[in-house]
């Protein structure tokens, strides 16, 4: 069951601006159960899927927003993410070029589990993924806390910028970042926040610890 919203944070504690937080579209590791966490030295681009997720992104945000709104474009470094949006951007009339690559928003680190088949995984270690959709972190990998802290400190350094921010990210990193803005309690798996589970192409906007669910992409 979802959790029960928490209190609205404190006037002095509010972040400024909208956060528009997006998953990126399908990749052709998605489509195979292959782990790709932060790896960007793997090739995943987009599937056909994926670049039509990425389409409802920006045909979404423009109707949302408008040509040319006030955003800056924040993004994971990983070519999935920059290929979504760079297919927004161009839907929204901004300039792709000017997005701040920050890798505090990259994907959950595998470790030498990167670039391996779920299934495979699996048939080895026992089930690595929870029951609510969070993976379970490889032994030479990132830890959720340590995830944590990094989007911690990305929500720190961007927390008093003027206007509204559009940022691409992953599964389990948007789902942690979205967590951490709502003030979630520590979920008991992952002991960080968790925010639900989202299918790839899909977008909320968090203004001052509420969250607005903007699309919902087919699962």
């Amino acid at each position: 069951m979802p959790m029960p919203a928490p209190p609205p944070p404190q006037p002095d504690h509010v972040r400024r601006g909208r956060d528009f937080i997006a998953r990126h579209g399908e990749t052709v590791f998605n489509r195979i159960g292959r782990i790709q966490g932060d790896r960007t030295d793997l090739h995943t681009p987009l599937t056909r899927r994926g670049f039509a997720q990425a389409e409802a992104l920006g045909e979404v945000l423009r109707h949302h927003l408008g040509e040319s709104p006030a955003l800056t474009l924040w993004s994971s470094p990983t070519g999935r993410a920059l290929q979504t949006l760079a297919v927004i951007a161009e839907h929204l009339g901004l300039d792709w070029h000017r997005t701040t690559h920050d890798s505090r928003l990259i994907e959950l680190g595998f470790g030498s589990w990167g670039g391996q088949v779920f299934a495979d995984l699996a048939a080895i270690h026992g089930p690595i993924v929870h029951p609510h959709g969070m993976a379970v972190g490889a032994p030479d990998g990132e830890s959720y806390a340590a995830m944590a802290a990094r989007l911690r400190g990305w929500m720190a350094d961007t927390h008093d910028h003027d206007g509204d921010r559009l940022i691409l990210m992953h599964g389990l990193s948007s789902r942690v970042l979205r967590g951490l803005m709502l003030g979630w309690a520590d979920d008991p798996l992952c002991g960080v926040p968790v925010a639900e589970r989202l299918p790839q192409g899909s977008i909320v906007m968090i203004e001052a610890g509420r969250e607005t669910l903007i699309h919902r992409a087919s699962a």
